[in-house]
């Protein structure tokens, strides 16, 4: 029994041996922890001021260059409409006939009126010229003529008289024709052939826009006024408007109006109930695209001439912030939070919050970064960094 007893004592330490090189080796596997684990290069860009446009966006509401309300002059009924709503109409154009037979009765009544005169002033000049020899002969005496040149002048004053009345007949007459006072659009018509129509009614017969040129009006809080003229060449307000660079006007489908506004200041003061100042921004309408009543924003650029530019894919959100991560002491990054407007093509954003000249940006690789892991930064190409700022 004693050499069996041996064999297997044997046996199990050489098994002992065994697990505990197998474990031994394993240890040695053992992957590093972070502090040990291989360093990676990032390219990096340090921060420094640069000239850049900017651009700032506001919500305009759009009008006519003119408008005007189609009121009639004289009361009745709506006889015929010559025009539908939208249309474009030129200047002269028939829009609307007002039937009152009224006007048609005064017309004949004052030829009548003049016929009557002309009648009248002709029989005074006859019985002129059948007293004049009388007196010349000293048949009758001066007296009698000069009454008839009194009556004469009484006849053509009345024949004056119904001549002015002719024509302010006519005149009501030429009212019951609304023609278009300017070239535009025409708006809504609420009235409807038959209606009974007269100056005093609420609403006009339609409106007439005028949009060849239209208005872009926004509106710009004190503190934006502020920027705006403190970051604006001109020793007074109207040569600081002046010096703004066009605006561009921002459709409502996203689409960029191939035209050019000019700035113009629509209001001397600021609004106590708003805070705010109107500008509008004229724009050429030649093809008519923009209508008045149009809602569409006004794009106004500055040019900022020392600004901190990063690329937008330096940057990542979390919870709503706007975050970079920064080279620190012993190469070791940090995320901060920034905040930021974005640039003309979307590409960058320019810093307003956050960093300062001198701040070391990590440029790419964010993706499973994080606070405290140490680098090995590599200068990025500053002019590859910028290649696509405007």
């Amino acid at each position: 029994m004693r050499p069996k007893f041996l064999l297997l004592a044997f046996i199990i330490a050489a098994q002992c041996i065994q697990l505990f090189s197998c474990n031994s080796g394993d240890a040695k596997n053992v992957p590093l922890d972070n502090a040990q684990s291989e360093i990676k290069d990032f390219k990096v860009l340090t921060l420094s001021p640069r000239k850049v446009k900017v651009n700032a966006d506001f919500p305009a509401t759009i009008q006519g260059q003119q408008i005007i309300e189609i009121r009639p002059k004289i009361d009745g009924y709506i006889d015929a409409i010559y025009v539908k709503e939208g249309a474009s109409v030129k200047k002269g154009q028939l829009l609307f006939r007002i039937s009152n037979p009224q006007y048609e009765q005064e017309v004949i009544t004052a030829n009548a009126s003049i016929k009557s005169a002309e009648a009248d002033v002709d029989a005074a000049k006859m019985q002129i010229a059948k007293v004049k020899p009388l007196v010349e002969k000293e048949i009758i005496s001066k007296f009698e003529l000069e009454s008839a040149q009194y009556a004469l002048k009484s006849k053509e004053a009345a024949l004056a008289q119904a001549k002015a009345a002719l024509i302010n007949a006519q005149t009501n007459l030429g009212y019951t024709l609304l023609r278009s006072p300017a070239n535009g659009v025409i708006g809504t018509i609420p009235y409807k052939v038959g209606a009974l129509v007269n100056s005093t009614n609420a609403e006009p017969l339609t409106s007439l826009s005028n949009i060849g040129n239209v208005f872009a009006y926004y509106s710009l809080n004190e503190k934006q006024l502020l920027q705006y003229f403190s970051s604006t060449a001109g020793s007074t307000i109207q040569e600081k408007i002046n010096n703004m660079l066009p605006a561009t006007l921002v459709l409502a489908d996203g689409s960029l109006y191939p035209e050019k506004g000019k700035i113009e200041m629509a209001s001397g003061m600021i609004s106590t109930e708003t805070g705010t100042a109107t500008f509008k921004a004229i724009f050429e309408n030649p093809l008519g695209i923009i209508r008045s009543g149009a809602s569409a924003t006004v794009r106004i650029p500055t040019i900022v001439d020392s600004a901190l530019v990063v690329p937008q894919s330096a940057t990542y959100e979390l919870q709503d912030k706007r975050l970079v991560y920064i080279l620190g002491k012993d190469n070791k990054v940090s995320s901060i939070a920034i905040t930021v407007i974005p640039s003309d093509n979307g590409q960058y954003f320019i810093i307003t919050g956050g960093l300062k000249p001198g701040d070391t940006l990590i440029l790419e690789g964010l993706i499973g970064l994080k606070d405290n892991t140490q680098i090995i930064p590599k200068q990025a190409n500053v002019d590859s960094v910028y290649a696509n700022l405007k």
